[in-house]
């Protein structure tokens, strides 16, 4: 018997929401490549549809007709719309931490990190008025809570109080491809003007937590080969003008490299022929690109979060949120690079699609039970 599940995918608008969506839409297509029992239903906008047609080709898709991407419209939508739509289905999947004050049980509530308790001071006063009294509320009313680490799954625990057993790991799932070709790697070197010196790949929208000045500083302080690139890959956040100002004081213009967004074909090009993955952040649920880094074949360093450690394991070099610190990263990473390769790869057995889909099975069925 099919256990047929609406997934609420409102919340997720493309390019917009960082790793949350990734981490859904991989888990979701993990699923979709197991025989299993389990028949999601994606309730999204048509904008969401149309920037992933390999889920669309997969599974079934209902979108409110007219939805955009203001987060009111979408609250609206899912005390209405959704609530209506979900009814008959065996289980109602809220994907974006939240789950609305009415609509049909079970759930099964995906809460991507609580980062708002631990810095609130980087959330606007509406956004924390809205997390600090959604948050419980959803987590209450969910059968059964999903996390991407064991960090978020004890955050939770403490945060809230919920039955243990009611929280479950589901780890974020990559696709393990073709590596990126010899002359891909150099076409993105040209075409990002790198040169044929050393480079080191940072991919993270440019929010405070990602802290993106820490590699700033060492580049200044340590890195000073002159032929050595930063590379600063992902979106602009709330400190985009802080980063980039900070580039011009520290004199760095002509060895920091901004491409912003660049298509995953690129993005992996130039992560297969980097140095070292570089990740500084202070906050993360899980930690991704850690993983994505290591399914290239990239050694990793980064910061010394409980998150990154739980991903990294042995396969990375973990460095605490100092400058001084960072000094010799890269000269280990030189030393140690056949070690990390390695050790990166094993890593990411733990990581696959595969894995993630069966952990959201299984997830769906616990809800049942």
């Amino acid at each position: 018997m099919m256990v047929d599940v609406a997934v609420n995918l409102l919340w997720c608008t493309p390019g917009e929401v960082g790793g949350s969506e990734e981490y859904l839409v991989r888990q979701l297509a993990g699923l979709g490549e197991l025989d299993t029992d389990v028949a999601p239903t994606l309730c999204c906008t048509t904008a969401f549809a149309r920037a992933h047609p390999d889920l669309v080709a997969r599974f079934p898709v209902r979108s409110p007709i007219g939805l955009v991407g203001r987060r009111s419209a979408r609250i609206v939508a899912e005390h209405t719309w959704l609530a209506r739509r979900a009814a008959g289905f065996d289980i109602v999947h809220h994907g974006g931490g939240t789950a609305p004050l009415i609509g049909p049980r079970p759930i099964l509530l995906t809460v991507h990190d609580l980062q708002y308790l631990e810095l609130p001071q980087y959330f606007s006063p509406l956004r924390l008025r809205y997390l600090r009294f959604m948050m419980p509320r959803s987590v209450a009313r969910a059968s059964v809570v999903a996390t991407p680490s064991e960090f978020v799954r004890g955050t939770v625990i403490d945060a809230f109080g919920p039955d243990e057993a009611r929280v479950v790991v589901v780890p974020h799932g990559v696709r393990v491809g073709i590596a990126p070709t010899v002359d891909q790697v150099g076409a993105v070197r040209r075409r990002y003007v790198l040169g044929e010196g050393p480079y080191v790949v940072y991919p993270a929208i440019t929010h405070p937590h990602k802290n993106h000045q820490l590699l700033l500083d060492v580049m200044a302080r340590h890195w000073t080969d002159p032929e050595l690139r930063l590379v600063l890959v992902g979106g602009a956040g709330a400190v985009e003008s802080d980063v980039g100002r900070a580039i011009v004081d520290l004199g760095l213009r002509g060895r920091v490299v901004r491409p912003g967004r660049v298509p995953a074909a690129d993005r992996d090009a130039l992560i297969a022929g980097a140095t070292a993955v570089v990740f500084p952040s202070r906050y993360e649920g899980f930690g991704a690109p850690l993983i994505e880094a290591m399914a290239l074949g990239t050694p990793v360093v980064c910061g010394d979060h409980p998150a990154l450690r739980e991903v990294a394991g042995s396969a990375a070099i973990v460095l605490p949120d100092d400058v001084d610190a960072w000094s010799g990263a890269l000269e280990e990473v030189v030393r140690r690079r056949v070690e990390l390769v390695a050790t990166g790869r094993e890593r990411v057995s733990h990581y696959t699609l595969a894995v993630s889909g069966g952990a959201l099975a299984d997830a769906y069925h616990r809800t049942l039970s």
